[in-house]
């Protein structure tokens, strides 16, 4: 009989039966049209197409200082070129921080995992240890009762004769052999 009862915490066995990718359990239109945004994604959110971007909006704006209004170039700077290269450079800001959060997530996620096998490995070990000891106890209880009646036996037992003296006892007192 172990000494304490291990009972794991429900979502261990939850975690062995969840699938890795929850984006797979998903229909093929819905992984089609996530893998079509992520590929544009990747591709609209890197430096080089913030400078096509850049380059286009570039092509309208001689037009738009001609008509020497005002409100026509703010509206060219505004409409236009930041939002034409800052949609770039803002997705390419996103994907090195999800990058960054990715990596931490990864570490995260095997740190837990370790922590998880560690604990795993206590209990284990507890386990054993639990064992040892109640054999331990067992082998005691049953030594404990021999014991227990030895000592009554001998208690038992008066003795008929003095203890007997050394022989150096009996030189010191001049009774030795002549």
């Amino acid at each position: 009989m172990p000494l304490f009862d291990h009972v794991p915490h429900p979502h261990i066995a939850t975690r062995a039966r969840a699938a890795r990718d929850p984006v797979r359990r998903r229909g093929p239109v819905a992984r089609f049209n996530n893998r079509l945004a992520v590929l544009i994604t990747r591709g609209v959110g890197t430096m080089w197409c913030a400078y096509l971007f850049t380059a286009i909006a570039l092509a309208s704006l001689p037009a738009s200082i001609a008509t020497g209004d005002p409100v026509t170039i703010v509206s060219w700077v505004a409409q236009t070129f930041l939002q034409l290269v800052l949609l770039s450079v803002i997705l390419l800001g996103g994907n090195i921080s999800a990058a960054s959060a990715d990596e931490r997530d990864e570490r995260t996620y095997l740190d837990a995992e370790a922590v998880l096998h560690t604990a795993t490995e206590i209990q284990q070990h507890l386990a054993a240890q639990d064992e040892a000891l109640t054999s331990t106890l067992g082998a005691l209880s049953e030594h404990s009762g021999l014991l227990s009646d030895m000592h009554t036996r001998l208690g038992g037992l008066t003795p008929s004769t003095p203890p007997a003296t050394g022989q150096a006892g009996a030189d010191t007192e001049g009774g030795g052999p002549a």
